[in-house]
């Protein structure tokens, strides 16, 4: 199967590969998904965990989900935007081992977005997902 996302990391750029994400992802004409900001919140109703770590897995586990509903994996993923409450580079460190295992390996855009407050005072991490739907 023809891979349906390029992804670059041009030398006149930064380097993001070394980080787990691509400067830039080509995408062949096709369907695409948008999947709205998933957060710490499960579908059975149990408390958000305090820890950033810990909702990012279940951040991490409700993309997937999403993605699964599609019929898309990680690897159909374009561009992840990370909203952050409170980004410094310490709490970007804490998530990140969680935000990259939820692509598997693949290394879509990304951007991260510092912010005061989220939906609802304790979440602490929301992910949207933009995603080139497989054949």
């Amino acid at each position: 199967m023809k891979n349906l996302i390029v992804r670059l990391n041009p030398s006149t750029l930064p380097n993001a590969g070394e980080m787990g994400y691509s400067q830039i992802s080509i995408v062949e004409p096709g369907r695409m998904a948008y999947i709205s900001g998933q957060v710490a919140w499960r579908p059975d109703g149990q408390t958000v965990p305090k820890g950033l770590a810990e909702q990012m897995s279940i951040v991490s586990l409700n993309a997937k989900a999403a993605l699964d509903a599609v019929g898309a994996t990680p690897h159909d993923v374009v561009i992840a935007r990370i909203y952050v409450v409170n980004l410094t580079p310490e709490r970007l460190e804490e998530l990140m081992p969680s935000f990259l295992a939820t692509f598997e390996g693949a290394q879509p855009c990304v951007t991260g977005v510092g912010v005061a407050t989220l939906a609802a005072p304790d979440l602490q991490v929301e992910m949207e997902l933009v995603v080139r739907l497989p054949n």
